[in-house]
């Protein structure tokens, strides 16, 4: 996938950029596989809880099937479509037992690609998905369980891959895309390969308008706020934080706060944090 320069006939798309979606096979969506969004602007019974959220464009969203337990049944691919939803791309299955399905697209794979989920050592083959325990060392995957039969859970976005270290007693060590190492249990499913549309990160939005088309508001700093607004309001002129560390609007410690929880019980299954320190 290419990354294309728009030519400057706007000031909008001046400093812009596009995809070539030249790996697209099908424009529109499969009819059985779409599902209604209930937008809801970040509110929750009628208040703000997550700010700067609205508005967006609209679009259905796409049952894509994360699980894949259709398990030894050969599925081909019919397409690769755009998902307004996520920043991959989403292929179209078919099985040979009639049923249709959506799954994350990996890099490389095209119509007419014949994939297979099982719990048995299978082809190492982009798109396949099997547990981590039947997999050889050094296999770049994603759409991993956290648990499994949960279904994959992380490394899903555009371009992200985990690489397999290694497989010891009930455990598999991946080294995650952060650079953290954790363990996971070696019975979880994964996908083989890397998720699609890697250059999604090489894309300049340009304008202001684009964000709006993703449902993101504007945001306003909180040092040009008043003080009863945000604790970094008030002051003549352009003035600093004016306290030891950033808040949040609520008071909370903000930028560079570790929030995770110091006794969460997957903790045990980190052995190295992505943070240096």
């Amino acid at each position: 996938m290419a990354v294309k320069k728009n030519k400057p006939t706007t000031p909008g798309r001046r400093r812009s950029s596009s995809l070539t979606y030249e790996e697209l096979t099908k424009k529109k969506p499969e009819k059985s596989l779409l599902k209604i969004i209930k937008k809801k602007a970040g509110r929750s019974k009628g208040k703000i809880t997550v700010r700067h959220k609205g508005g967006g464009h609209k679009r259905f969203y796409r049952l894509v099937d994360f699980k894949r337990h259709n398990f030894d049944v050969p599925a081909e691919v019919k397409s690769i479509e755009y998902d307004p939803n996520r920043s991959a791309f989403i292929a179209l299955l078919a099985y040979e037992d009639g049923k249709k399905s959506y799954v994350l697209s990996p890099t490389g794979l095209s119509v007419g690609d014949k994939i297979l989920s099982s719990k048995d050592k299978i082809e190492i083959k982009n798109g396949n998905r099997m547990p981590l325990e039947k997999m050889p060392p050094g296999s770049f995957i994603y759409n991993i369980e956290m648990n499994p039969g949960q279904g994959g859970k992380i490394v899903r976005s555009a371009g992200l891959r985990a690489a397999l270290m290694g497989v010891e007693g009930k455990n598999a060590q991946l080294k995650m895309p952060s650079g953290e190492i954790r363990l996971f249990d070696k019975k979880s499913l994964a996908t083989l390969g890397q998720v699609s549309n890697a250059d999604h990160i090489n894309v300049r939005l340009g304008k202001a308008g684009k964000k709006r088309w993703l449902g993101i508001r504007p945001t306003v700093r909180g040092k040009a706020m008043n003080p009863t607004d945000h604790p970094h309001g008030g002051g003549e002129g352009s003035t600093p934080v004016g306290m030891k560390h950033p808040k949040t609007p609520t008071g909370k410690p903000a930028m560079g706060k570790t929030t995770r929880k110091k006794n969460k019980k997957s903790n045990r299954m980190i052995i190295k944090k992505r943070r240096k320190k």
